[in-house]
């Protein structure tokens, strides 16, 4: 908004990427979404709210599993980007998010500008719906859409299917970086820092010093 960098340094363009190795164009396409104006701070408002829910929902305490949904949603988009002459997936990207917290939530009444009433699956297209009547394009909502659907698919639907087994596996890479190590049954604390000796020592705190 400053211009201290342009939206020409930022944007998808795979001959730049591949030739003149300007690799930051992978991820600044997604970082873009557009001047300040409705459509910004729209698009702010529902990646911040999804995005968390999500972390605290159905991602609590998955942080790695988390983490490589968004690498897996970023493929994927960025291989349509290919062939689709798209210039920045970040509203996608927002609309993937909404698409996998409606399917996990699909019993939640949704409420839009006081004006529709409806279930938490047809939202993301209530707002592809609303970027139409904005004059926006609806190839990106479509895109996320079709993203949030594949990941959804193979994370929660086929794994319960006959036959199916789970496809997406987190690197265990991640696993070390954003998770917490599980905590070893062989490990024998101290005395001093086993519980029953930190009560032992609190009881006797109060009663030396009554309140």
């Amino acid at each position: 908004q400053l211009e201290f960098i342009t939206p020409f340094q930022l944007y998808f363009n795979p001959d730049l990427i591949f030739r003149k190795f300007q690799i930051w164009r992978l991820i600044t396409n997604f970082l873009f979404f557009g001047p300040l104006g409705f459509s910004f701070f729209f698009n702010m408002i529902f990646l911040y709210r999804y995005c968390r829910m999500l972390e605290e929902g159905s991602f609590r305490g998955r942080t790695a599993d988390f983490v490589f949904m968004f690498l897996f949603g970023g493929f994927l988009m960025t291989l349509f980007g290919l062939f689709a002459s798209l210039f920045f997936l970040g509203q996608a990207f927002t609309i993937m998010l909404v698409y996998v917290w409606s399917r996990r939530n699909p019993y939640i009444r949704m409420n839009f500008f006081g004006l529709l009433n409806f279930q938490a699956p047809f939202l993301p297209w209530v707002l592809m719906g609303f970027s139409l009547l904005l004059g926006n394009s609806i190839i990106i909502d479509l895109l996320g859409i079709a993203v949030g659907h594949i990941y959804y698919f193979l994370e929660d639907v086929f794994p319960n299917q006959p036959g199916g087994k789970k496809l997406l596996l987190t690197p265990s890479f991640l696993k070390m970086v954003f998770d917490t190590p599980e905590e070893d049954p062989n490990y024998n604390p101290l005395p001093e820092d086993r519980p029953e000796h930190q009560r032992r020592d609190h009881d006797q705190n109060e009663q030396q010093h009554p309140q």
